[in-house]
């Protein structure tokens, strides 16, 4: 991942921690928490984009659902910096692992066998 991101980061949690009213162990949890408003943000985007509430109709675009999205991306970062000051190596290092399993699972759909035929398909 970029550097400036991780330095985006930084400064954001020391914008955060400045701004802070709560013991550090509650701003630890809200920022943990802040996830959950921005993934029902995202839902309000996906239902707005794709007009499914008939009251309100479309309200959003998908460029909003993509900004949203970032917003998830953002709060996840923040609160895992949070969490540890080394997230740029704890996140390197999960998305290592995630690579790795997704890679083998690859592997394994790629190397079966194709189904047999059956009779009816003759």
């Amino acid at each position: 991942m970029d550097s400036r991101i991780w330095e985006s980061v930084d400064h954001l949690v020391a914008w955060l921690d400045e701004q802070g009213t709560q013991s550090p162990q509650e701003e630890r949890l809200l920022r943990i928490l802040k996830l959950s408003e921005e993934i029902g943000e995202v839902s309000a985007a996906v239902i707005g984009a794709t007009g499914q509430n008939p009251r309100k109709g479309v309200t959003h675009t998908w460029e909003d659902v993509q900004h949203e999205l970032c917003d998830v991306v953002f709060s996840a970062l923040v609160a895992l910096r949070t969490l540890t000051p080394d997230a740029a190596r704890v996140f390197a290092e999960r998305l290592a692992y995630v690579e790795q399993r997704s890679a083998a699972s690859r592997r394994t759909t790629d190397a079966a066998p194709a189904p047999a035929e059956t009779p009816e398909e003759t």
